[in-house]
């Protein structure tokens, strides 16, 4: 006598039920995917075709190369007001170069990227007096770096490290304590060239 009832069944069509379960699942991912696709290529042509405001006042940080958002002649010019109309983030943490944990405020450096439409790798970084350094554009998805544009509600000038000053949140991220994280940190910013 076989006293298997529904149950036995039903454990029996478990790797089928599992099967198909997993098709309805990939379907449906798929489904998303290409929403989600659909919807990136109507959005990018929609933004390609803003332009990019042109700055009122003095120019204190330009970016070049890999973009399609541009105000001047194969460039894009910010003045700051512009940037700070991006919108500001503020965070405090310790230098290496000033003393306690200042807060900075400025513009995350992803935005400005985004703003210009930036498509490239790396951001060479060109300061007022020429240092210069080549930061990977992965740091500014992966953490908040600022350019800084005021120091504890101040702004940044020239003689302090400004107008604009690359900031990273190395407090909140022990992993950026570290000689060359020191060096992306680059003042006086007047720059990027997106390569």
């Amino acid at each position: 006598m076989n006293y298997c009832s529904s149950p036995c069944f039903q454990l029996s069509r478990v790797p089928e039920l599992v099967r198909r379960g997993r098709k309805i699942f990939h379907a449906l991912g798929m489904s998303l995917a290409l929403a989600m696709l659909v919807a990136r290529l109507t959005v990018v042509p929609a933004l390609a075709d803003t332009p990019l405001a042109k700055p009122s006042g003095r120019v204190i940080l330009t970016i070049s190369g890999a973009i399609d958002h541009t105000n001047a002649d194969g460039h894009a010019e910010f003045d700051r007001k512009m940037l700070e109309q991006l919108g500001t983030t503020a965070f405090a943490t310790s230098t290496t170069w000033t003393d306690g944990t200042p807060e900075f405020e400025g513009v995350l450096a992803r935005d400005i990227l985004k703003a210009v439409s930036a498509h490239g790798t790396t951001a060479l970084a060109v300061a007022l007096n020429d240092y210069s350094f080549e930061i990977p554009i992965a740091d500014f998805t992966a953490y908040p770096v600022l350019f800084a544009l005021k120091m504890n509600g101040v702004e940044l000038t020239a003689r302090d490290k400004g107008p604009i000053w690359i900031v990273y949140p190395r407090d909140q991220h022990r992993e950026l304590q570290n000689q060359l994280t020191e060096a992306k940190w680059v003042w006086q910013l007047a720059r990027i060239d997106v390569r």
